[in-house]
């Protein structure tokens, strides 16, 4: 027998609520509903100020703040009303026109029962509920969040203009760089991003079954419907879709989807480089105080943070990108694959979101082992082949020179060899080239051959 209650079945629910509870707020099915009902009740309150139906009614400043009370003060009894009504219902969202009519009535306006969900389709209602609800998610959550990881990363970066560091292209010592500005290009390429998703248009259609105002047009042919679609619209700070089938496209989603997506793999790469320095010892961890790296090896402080953050920005992607395939795709006026579909909205931003916690506090808990760079540097002197072979091109195109070729000279001293600073001296000197030129060579060492890295880190 079973003793266990019901447990959450995604560890968004369960394990790491806390780093994404917040989103629970918007992209859950009660912040869906939420979202619902403000949008019918300020359909409500756009009829009756606009007259649109020549009703004469009006509603007092009283009566439109109780109304918008409902939205700022749902609660959980609400979402156990309207999951009670929709359980005779089988409709979501005809239980949250119920639902408004019944607040209509406690505020003693039956009179407007009929101007609840007036003209509309269901999906006039969920396309600019969800809307809402991400633009809301975006712009206090996940833009915040992701922003404040840029800004920690960009701390660092400043940190470290100036320590030069060993590159490593293909895995290999290579010409020399500062760990300021290979951070800085991280900042760079998520920055891009945010300014992308930043600029997000979130749009809404308005327009009835088929996108024709067709119902609009026979109950109140004096109206406007195109303008007045487009001021209701506009008024709940969206943009205005005026050409769609039954539904809003989902170009948009797709598009901010796609943009999430490519911060998530910037930020993938990010981890992956930042474990493999960690790996090399560039950077040391710091241990929090009484935690456990492994059962076995008391020794360990493992890279759990990057690593968390990869698997996380995966399955978000994962999402996101299904999401985003799916969405724009609906057969002929209408189909329910997108129903099904943005119910997952919430999944695809809270592993990305969970992800931007780890990477986070990652970085708060690593600090530079700056004399593992400097040994690094100075244990792979052949990297300074490439100034030497490009010295002696100078020289040679410049009349000072007639070796041969340079860069094959280079090749045979120095490839697959480890070589010193002596050794270096000595085939420097011989060299058939200017004195200045040989000057500066002799003067070169690894961790000062970083060329303008220090200036192009400072560039962001």
């Amino acid at each position: 027998m079973n003793n266990l209650s019901a447990q959450p079945l995604s560890p968004l629910d369960g394990r790491y609520s806390a780093a994404v509870s917040e989103l629970g707020l918007h992209l859950s099915e009660a912040g869906l509903n939420r979202a619902r009902i403000h949008v019918e009740i300020e359909w409500i309150i756009f009829q009756v100020e606009r007259d649109l139906l020549q009703t004469g009614s009006s509603l007092s400043d009283d009566e439109k703040a109780r109304l918008r009370a409902v939205v700022t003060n749902f609660s959980d009894d609400d979402v156990a009303a309207l999951a009670k009504t929709e359980a005779v219902t089988r409709h979501d969202v005809k239980a949250v026109e119920y639902f408004v009519r019944d607040k209509l009535t406690e505020i003693g306006r039956v009179d407007l029962h009929e101007l609840t969900h007036f003209a509309c389709t269901s999906e006039d209602i969920n396309n600019l509920s969800y809307a809402v609800t991400v633009r809301d998610s975006i712009e206090s959550i996940w833009l915040p969040r992701a922003q404040a990881l840029v800004a920690k990363l960009s701390e660092l970066a400043s940190r470290y203009h100036a320590i030069p560091m060993l590159s490593r292209t293909h895995g290999q010592p290579a010409t020399p760089t500062t760990m300021g500005k290979e951070l800085e290009v991280f900042v760079h390429r998520l920055n891009r991003q945010l300014k992308r998703i930043s600029a997000t248009e979130y749009l809404g259609k308005f327009s009835g079954a088929t996108g024709t105002f067709s119902a609009h047009v026979v109950a109140a042919p004096a109206v406007d419907w195109l303008a007045e679609s487009e001021r209701f619209v506009s008024g709940l700070g969206l943009t205005w879709n005026p050409l769609t089938t039954q539904i809003e496209s989902h170009d948009w989603q797709a598009e901010l989807y796609a943009g999430v997506a490519h911060f998530n793999r910037i930020l993938h790469n990010l981890c992956t480089d930042v474990w493999t320095y960690i790996s090399l010892g560039y950077f040391k961890q710091i241990p929090a105080p009484g935690a456990t790296g492994s059962s076995t090896m008391p020794h360990k402080v493992n890279p759990i943070r990057f690593e968390n953050a990869e698997s996380n920005l995966e399955l978000s992607n994962a999402i996101l990108d299904s999401l985003g395939s799916t969405l724009v795709t609906s057969r002929l006026q209408r189909d329910l694959t997108d129903s099904s579909s943005q119910r997952n909205i919430g999944l695809g931003f809270g592993h990305s979101l969970l992800a931007l916690d780890n990477v986070t506090r990652g970085l708060g808990e690593i600090e530079l082992a700056q004399a593992v760079l400097e040994a690094d540097l100075l244990d792979n002197w052949e990297v300074l082949g490439e100034a030497i072979q490009t010295v002696i091109r100078a020289e040679v195109a410049a009349g000072r020179s007639q070796i041969a070729d340079p860069y094959a000279l280079l090749k045979d001293l120095t490839r697959g060899k480890r070589l010193g600073q002596e050794d270096l001296a000595v085939f420097i000197s011989g060299l058939d080239i200017g004195q200045a030129a040989k000057d500066r060579l002799l003067a070169l060492r690894p961790n000062t051959y970083v060329g303008l890295a220090e200036k192009i880190a400072k560039l962001n």
